[in-house]
Order: structure tokens, then C-alpha cells, then sequence
């Protein structure tokens, strides 16, 4: 009989904890009722789009909720339709658990990848992304809050994570570079800032590409869908609370984080300005790591960090983000022991579920003292020290000459590689 190798030996246990681990998620939707929602309102408007009704004008599950995206939304939508409502559960269920491994095989590419003419890119990331590393941190990101409630809630979340992070992670030059941007966008439209990011970053071809692509998705809703389109962008766009109430936990936004820290609904101007200079904020740090440090891989989270924070409302699964910031801290740990503990915090806090251990049903959001007030928005605290943490970093000795356009996508260096040799510009394909 043939010894089982330590390679082998390594699968197998990997293969093992993903068993267990999607075997622990189907006891827990076996035994916990879980409407998932969001699924059914998916298929309501595909519904309403095959049919011809009124997109924004009905409400689903007991919580009565509506149509909150575009109308191009509603017709990739349409193919929901076609299952019932259970059979599409347990497809969205297996859908967004495939995509796991697909987020990681980008973010992997995103941490480790310096360029496909630098062999050392290529070899740490043969090193890094195994089978047994992808199969293990498949099986432990179900388990991260964002992505477990992605899962209950039959989210799209890491579809559109997926979408964004494949475009962005292309070579600058590469053909429609941006144009998934721009359908992303046409979906749920907080992508927008990624196009945001690519233009004061001297993308200015793919940041177009990306409005091309997010035209293309408005003009097919207005031609299928033209009454729907009409009433979207002229009114419902605008109506934030058609999504859900700001102060709830759930909203792991700066103005979640603001309504609830000072006990008012409406944090009206207060939250505006605070929103505005964060946003400023943040995409002068992500243009700033990727402008001094050429590393694209941070400029693209922390701009996601960004629309996160100034969203009007990011519920807890829109961080879905946590899974390529993970990985991209893993790329930074090796030898270094601080920031082993500094990934281990950041997973900590991104599967504790503190916001729901503080008292939240009802108004009781409102009424939390000072000292719950940490535990009700860790994401947004996490956000804001992110930023301020790279600003810092960025600040300090530059890699070498400002990195333009021509660089590769997504350079990011092992820990011990001395800062200088960052600064290799490796040309544009």
C-alpha cells in the first residue's frame, strides 16, 4: 500500500474541515428558521420584470420589503423566476459557497502577484495558494459574519466582490478594463467608486470604460424596463429608507455607527459632512498607497473600505470585503510575529458578531451606553483605523518613484522583501 505523502496528507485534513464546516452550515439551516430574504425579493423582481408590474411598488416576507435596486438588476433577476422559492434557496445557498473559493483564488492573485514578468510574483503565489490553503480558508470563511450572512440571507454580495475584484485585478491596458465595474454598478450602484478610484489614479481609459458599462446597464433598463427606470432614477434612488432604518446594528456604516452613538434617528448635516470628509479621506489614502507604494492590491480595499463607510447604509454582509483584506494581511505576516497577531485580531472581529450580542430588538439601538457602542459597529471602527493605519504606512519612506499607470495590478510584496526593490517598474503588456 502507497504512504499517503505530507502534500497529501495536508489535502486530505483540508477536505476534512470543509466537510465539517459545510456540514455544521447545514445543521444550522436545517435547525434555524431563516427566511433569507433578500432571495425572495430577488425573485419578486425578476417577477415583476418578466410580468410587466410594478417593480417599486410591491413588498415581500414579513418585513414587507421592497425593489431597492436598479431596474437592470431586475432583469438578471429574471431567471430566479424559473425555480421555486425553496429550490432557490438551496441554489443560492451552493452558489455563494462556490463563489468562496473564487473570491479567494482572486484575492490570492491580488495579495501575492507583482507581475507575470517577475518569476518571484508567480512562485510565492504557487506557494501561497495551494489546494489544502484554498479548501481550509474556504471552510473557515463560511464561519466570517459577512459571509455567513451573505449565506442566510441570500446575498449577491460576493458575486459583485467577485466581478469587481476580476476587473480590477486585469493588467492596466487590457481590452473593456472597467466595463465590469460599470455593470457591477448597474446593479447595486456602490461599485461607482471603483471607477472613482481608477480615474484619480491615472486610469482615465478604464475609469471610462467603467461608465460605458455602467451606460450600457442603465439604457437596457430604460428600453426594457422604461417606466421602471424612469421612476428609479428620478425618485427611488434617492429614498434611502425604502432599504431599512440607518440606526439598526445592522448597519455597519459611519452613519449606523453616528445615529447610534448620539441616540437620534437623524443625524442630518452632522453625518453628511462627516461622510463627505471620509470619503475625501479615503480615496486620497488608497491613491496614496497606490500612488508612493504601487500597491494597487491596498488601494483597491481601502477604497472599498470607503464605500462602505460613507454608504448611507452597509449592512454587516456588504463587508464582504473582510475576505481579500484577510488574505492581503496574510501576505504581510511571514516572520513577523506582530502581524500574525494584528490578521488574527482582524478575523477575530470579523467573526465575533459583537453587534449582535448588544441589546437590538426594537429601538433598543437607539439606547445603547458608551461603552456597548464599540461592540454595535466594530466594522466602521475596524474601517477607520484601516485607513488611518495605511495612511501612515504610505507616508513613510517611499518604495521609490511614484508607480503610474504602467504598472502591473495588484503588486504586493512578501514582509522581508526590503522596500527598494518595489520600485521596479515592470511595463505594460
Amino acid at each position: 500500500m502507497r504512504h499517503i505523502t505530507r502534500p497529501d496528507r495536508k489535502t486530505l485534513a483540508a477536505v476534512l474541515l470543509l466537510v465539517v464546516s459545510a456540514s455544521a452550515l447545514a445543521v444550522v439551516f436545517r435547525l434555524v428558521p431563516l427566511s433569507m430574504s433578500d432571495i425572495a425579493v430577488y425573485r419578486a423582481e425578476g417577477e415583476a420584470a418578466a410580468s410587466g408590474g410594478d417593480l417599486y411598488g410591491f413588498t415581500v416576507t414579513e418585513w414587507k420589503l421592497p425593489a431597492t435596486y436598479p431596474p437592470f438588476a431586475a432583469l438578471l433577476f429574471i431567471p430566479t423566476t424559473w425555480l421555486p422559492l425553496g429550490a432557490l434557496k438551496v441554489a443560492s445557498v451552493l452558489v455563494n459557497v462556490a463563489l468562496i473559493p473564487v473570491l479567494l483564488h482572486l484575492s490570492y492573485k491580488a495579495a501575492y502577484t507583482t507581475g507575470t514578468t517577475d518569476p518571484r510574483g508567480t512562485a510565492r503565489l504557487s506557494a501561497a495558494r495551494t489546494l489544502p490553503a484554498v479548501l481550509a480558508a474556504t471552510a473557515l470563511a463560511i464561519w466570517l459574519e459577512p459571509v455567513f450572512q451573505t449565506l442566510v440571507f441570500g446575498q449577491i454580495n460576493l458575486a459583485l466582490t467577485c466581478l469587481v475584484l476580476w476587473d480590477l485585478a486585469r493588467p492596466d491596458g487590457a481590452r473593456l478594463k472597467g466595463f465590469a465595474i460599470g455593470i457591477a454598478t448597474g446593479v447595486k450602484l456602490t461599485p461607482a467608486v471603483f471607477a472613482v478610484y481608477l480615474l484619480i489614479t491615472g486610469r482615465v481609459r478604464a475609469a471610462c470604460t467603467a461608465l460605458a458599462g455602467f451606460a450600457v446597464s442603465v439604457l437596457l433598463g430604460l428600453l426594457v424596463l422604461p417606466d421602471a427606470s424612469v421612476e428609479f432614477w428620478t425618485r427611488r434612488m434617492f429614498e434611502t429608507g425604502r432599504v431599512g432604518k440607518a440606526w439598526i446594528v445592522d448597519n455597519q456604516s459611519l452613519q449606523g455607527l453616528l445615529t447610534r452613538a448620539l441616540h437620534a434617528p437623524e443625524p442630518g448635516l452632522l453625518w453628511a459632512a462627516l461622510a463627505l470628509a471620509a470619503g475625501m479621506a479615503g480615496l486620497l489614502v488608497a491613491r496614496q498607497v497606490y500612488l508612493r507604494r504601487g500597491l494597487d492590491s491596498w488601494g483597491v480595499l481601502c477604497t472599498a473600505v470607503t464605500a462602505l463607510l460613507v454608504s448611507p447604509i452597509s449592512w454587516s454582509h456588504h463587508w464582504v470585503w473582510c475576505v481579500p483584506l484577510l488574505v492581503a494581511l496574510g501576505a504581510h505576516t511571514r516572520g513577523v510575529r506582530w502581524r500574525r497577531v494584528l490578521l488574527a485580531a482582524v478575523a477575530v472581529a470579523f467573526t465575533a458578531r459583537t453587534m449582535w450580542v448588544v441589546p437590538h430588538q426594537g429601538d433598543l439601538d437607539l439606547k445603547l451606553p458608551w461603552w456597548q457602542q464599540p461592540l454595535a459597529a466594530p466594522y466602521p471602527l475596524l474601517g477607520l483605523v484601516l485607513l488611518a493605519a495605511v495612511a501612515w504606512w504610505s507616508r513613510r519612506t517611499p518604495a521609490g518613484p511614484p508607480a503610474g499607470p504602467a504598472r502591473r495590478p495588484f503588486p504586493l510584496p512578501r514582509a522581508s522583501r526590503p522596500a527598494r526593490e518595489l520600485s521596479t517598474r515592470i511595463p505594460e503588456r
